[in-house]
């Protein structure tokens, strides 16, 4: 994949791919996209039975090659005050970083850092959207910064590591192939 790279804070970040219809944020086998709804367009991901409980989160890559990524705070989000608890946020941010990373990541990954500062609370109904780039991408690791907001208002800002993972074949214990 070719990407422009730019710097921000001295640091690279992929903002333009030519042909981002070949991303595994695009190809992956799980993903399902909605076809009707407030999130009809959006995308998101089967595989994983906790983000399957704790959202649904969703994404799209907007015409300019931006990240977005989106979820209506439901009853479920929400702690004992009424407001979205920060597990849900930090849920929702990890989600986030693969998004914002599935650019430019070819493959599996693991979150290895992962970081937040609380500045608001959401509340039932709201619409709470996370934008963010890729500010370096290694042959190893991937940084990722962003904001989540609800409507204008800033809620948390965040930062994230993934690795890169090779995956190694399966094999069946000690039994050998026939």
């Amino acid at each position: 994949m070719t990407a422009a790279i730019q710097f921000i804070d001295s640091e690279p970040q992929v903002n333009d791919l030519k042909d981002i219809s070949k991303s595994a944020l695009l190809t992956r086998p799980d993903l399902h996209e909605a076809t009707e709804g407030e999130f009809k367009g959006w995308r998101t991901w089967t595989f994983d039975s906790f983000l399957n409980q704790s959202g649904p989160f969703w994404h799209r890559v907007d015409a300019d090659r931006t990240v977005r990524c989106a979820f209506r705070a439901q009853k479920k989000h929400l702690n004992g005050h009424g407001n979205v608890h920060g597990g849900c946020y930090m849920a929702f941010v990890d989600y986030c970083v693969f998004a914002i990373a599935g650019l430019v990541l070819d493959g599996p990954g693991v979150t290895v850092s992962l970081s937040s500062d609380f500045l608001n609370a959401a509340r039932e109904d709201e619409l709470i959207e996370a934008t963010g780039q890729v500010t370096r991408a290694g042959g190893s690791l991937i940084f990722v910064r962003g904001e989540l907001k609800s409507g204008e208002r800033l809620l948390l800002t965040f930062s994230g590591t993934i690795k890169r993972v090779k995956q190694k074949p399966r094999t069946c214990g000690n039994i050998e192939p026939p």
